[in-house]
């Protein structure tokens, strides 16, 4: 049985007359990745500070392994580490007196505990240099060693991309991988790159206006009754006369049909009456975006 790692409950959030929060649940397990998205001004940051305990509940609860966040508020948030937007680094101290600082608030982080993450984070060749000597990418590593010093079991990151070049997204995104597959870290990332939760996430949460309008695997979502197929064909000229499916031709050889999947040897058997040479047929799936514009009726992450 997977274990529940944090677990957010009919949460209500409002401001004087204004509900910003409306009936938002989301569960999250351990070694699980979730990418929490939606429009600016959806609710995902009062989502987090909610979640961090750094605003009040107006109703619902929160709890992390167990422990109510307005409850047990020292308990619950003791194994969670957070980066909200960019980390606070000491640009004039080295990377390691930087971690040593935060090492400091926590009973039992050891020098060797400092190393192994580190190690982990890909920085041991440049940990004595000063942090202002760093890459952005650098500098989010640096940041998400601090959060993972003391061995937290819940990492939540907002934007941890933002800003970075291709490189630097690819080490965050493998760092995060690796935390998720050896430490059994449960990984809650709110964010705006969507191709990039795409290759990361295996869980999404779409939020809009306040609630939540979709929580499922990043499959899932992606998943729709209505399929598209892509077809390779020896020409793809004259198709439009005898197959009555909802159709793009794409050039000499190529169309995506939309279809179900039932409906697929009734469309090839069609082109073979008509001397259609079929080479291939393959479901062509909804892209994270294009499963989000869906989802929101067209309405931008951005």
């Amino acid at each position: 049985m997977r274990e529940l790692i944090l677990s957010c409950k009919n949460l209500h959030k409002t401001f004087g007359k204004k509900q910003i929060l409306k009936d938002v649940s989301v569960d999250l397990y351990a070694g699980d990745i979730l990418g929490f998205i939606g429009p600016n001004g959806a609710g995902k940051t009062t989502t987090i500070k909610l979640i961090l305990g750094l605003q009040g509940i107006t109703s619902g609860e929160v709890k992390i392994n167990g422990f109510d966040v307005q409850k047990q508020f020292t308990k619950a948030i003791q194994k969670v580490g957070a980066i909200i937007e960019n980390p606070d680094l000491y640009m004039y101290l080295t990377g390691y007196e930087n971690l040593k600082l935060v090492a400091n608030m926590y009973p039992g982080v050891s020098k060797q505990r400092i190393m192994q993450v580190v190690k982990q984070v890909k920085l041991e060749n440049r940990i004595h240099d000063k942090v202002s000597k760093y890459s952005l990418g650098m500098r989010q590593r640096l940041g998400v060693a601090q959060a993972i010093l003391h061995k937290p079991n819940l990492l939540i990151l907002d934007e941890p991309t933002n800003g970075l070049d291709p490189e630097g997204i690819k080490e965050m995104r493998e760092l995060l991988k690796e935390l998720a597959q050896k430490e059994n870290m449960a990984i809650f990332i709110s964010s705006h790159n969507l191709a990039e939760l795409e290759t990361l996430c295996n869980q999404v949460c779409v939020i809009q206006n306040g609630k939540v309008i979709e929580n499922t695997s990043i499959n899932q979502i992606k998943q729709v009754a209505q399929t598209h197929y892509k077809l390779i064909v020896d020409s793809t000229e004259n198709l439009n006369q005898y197959l009555n499916y909802p159709m793009e031709i794409k050039n000499k050889e190529e169309l995506t049909i939309s279809v179900s999947r039932e409906q697929i040897p009734e469309v090839v058997k069609v082109l073979v009456k008509h001397d259609v040479k079929v080479y291939e047929v393959g479901q062509v799936q909804m892209s994270l975006e294009d499963a989000f514009l869906k989802r929101t009726g067209g309405n931008t992450i951005d």
